[in-house]
């Protein structure tokens, strides 16, 4: 058993002690592997903003970090609501890096986890003559984005 399926038989009995209802499905791409989970009490975990699913993510890393190793990223996600909040995470960065580049006034997106910087960090490295910069303290900070000087 691949260490992607030991994540998704954890996951699938994690929920299912919970009483919910929800089956695992593991997705692999050039981003890492995604263990989706789809079914009934998908809710309990996306309420308040997924912090159920936060929660389960940050187990599953602490629980496999060891076998997973850090070049291998896996995340968790319900009803494909990370992957909607990526998506959207990664379009207002860039729209943000446009508007730093053409108003040259520096724009700020945050506060963010390390995880969600990251993918902001990479949304602007694609747009040229911009770059970003994490600001603030601890895990939670506010990424900066400002016009490259000419």
């Amino acid at each position: 058993m691949t260490p992607e399926q030991q994540v998704a038989e954890f996951v699938s009995q994690v929920v299912k002690q919970m009483g919910l209802g929800l089956e695992a499905r593991v997705e692999t791409n050039d981003e890492g592997t995604r263990i989706n989970l789809e079914g009934d009490g998908a809710e309990v975990l996306l309420a308040k903003r997924g912090e159920g699913l936060q929660a389960l993510q940050h187990i599953v890393d602490s629980a496999f970090r060891r076998q997973l190793g850090e070049q291998k990223r896996l995340f968790v996600d319900c009803m494909d609501f990370r992957k909607g909040k990526d998506n959207e995470l990664k379009a207002m960065a860039k729209f943000l890096a446009e508007k730093a580049k053409l108003s040259g006034a520096e724009q700020s997106i945050g506060p963010l986890n390390a995880y969600e910087r990251r993918l902001v960090h990479l949304a602007v490295a694609e747009v040229p003559g911009v770059a970003s910069e994490s600001i603030g303290d601890a895990a939670v900070k506010t990424v900066t984005i400002s016009a490259l000087k000419k």
